[in-house]
């Protein structure tokens, strides 16, 4: 999934439960049962040699920012106070590491041994597609039931 999907799915969740007993955990399972899903992201052909390590990283920053763009437009702009939005954020950065302990050995080769037993846990439930339109169908819907609910 790309960060955008991985991110408001973390600050929705984040922003309506009471608790990091409760949001936390969650946010961060709801990175695994996401990538269960068939999808597309600035990685797909990282690993075929399709898409080069400098584009990757090119597009996933670009990734970041509109992300937490639409984090801070779905729960800071406009408002007098910012509690809500660096919850949000919390919740986007949670939702986020484990693509965040996938990285050292995507872009830089190097997988340190700590990581290793999370990156094969996520290997387990990521489902690429090549197919970029099938593969952003389910992002689109997520970001759009994320807006829609928040």
């Amino acid at each position: 999934m790309l960060s955008i999907a991985h991110g408001l799915t973390g600050a929705f969740i984040a922003t309506n439960l009471p608790s990091p007993f409760l949001y936390i955990p969650l946010t961060f399972a709801s990175h695994y049962l996401e990538d269960w899903i068939p999808h597309w992201d600035v990685g797909t052909g990282l690993s075929t040699g399709k898409r080069s390590v400098r584009t990757a990283l090119l597009l996933e920053v670009g990734d970041l920012v509109l992300t937490f763009g639409l984090v801070y437009l779905f729960w800071g702009y406009g408002q007098p106070d910012l509690s809500l939005f660096w919850l949000a954020v919390i919740g986007a950065v949670v939702g986020l590491v484990p693509d965040f302990m996938e990285a050292p050995r995507n872009f830089l080769k190097r997988e340190p041994f700590f990581l290793k037993p999370f990156n094969e846990v996520h290997g387990w439930f990521h489902h690429s597609t090549p197919n970029m339109a099938l593969g952003l169908a389910p992002q689109l819907v997520t970001a759009l039931l994320v807006f829609i609910l928040k």
